[in-house]
């Protein structure tokens, strides 16, 4: 347990991170999800900035390394491009 009070604030402040990041990352995971159970490309095509913009925050804010999020975004355009 901790010792000090910054310690206790520190633990408080981590566990507050785990659940946002948490949050964050469950929800682009369901959008992914989403995207890859469609058969209509139309559809895709038009979530696919969004799904963009929440990979790329999770990377910015450091959920995600960078090069996840470049691979998690290539894998959802090759999926669009192969939908006929």
């Amino acid at each position: 347990m901790a010792n000090t009070a910054s310690a206790e604030k520190a633990v408080r402040q981590s566990e507050r991170r785990r659940l946002h990041n948490r949050y964050y990352a469950k929800t682009t995971r369901n959008a992914i999800r989403d995207i890859r159970t469609t058969t209509d490309k139309k559809a895709a095509e038009a979530n696919a900035p969004k799904v963009y913009a929440m990979i790329d925050k999770l990377a910015k804010i450091g959920v995600i390394h960078k090069n996840k999020a470049s691979n998690l975004k290539s894998g959802i355009q090759l999926y669009i491009n192969k939908l006929s």
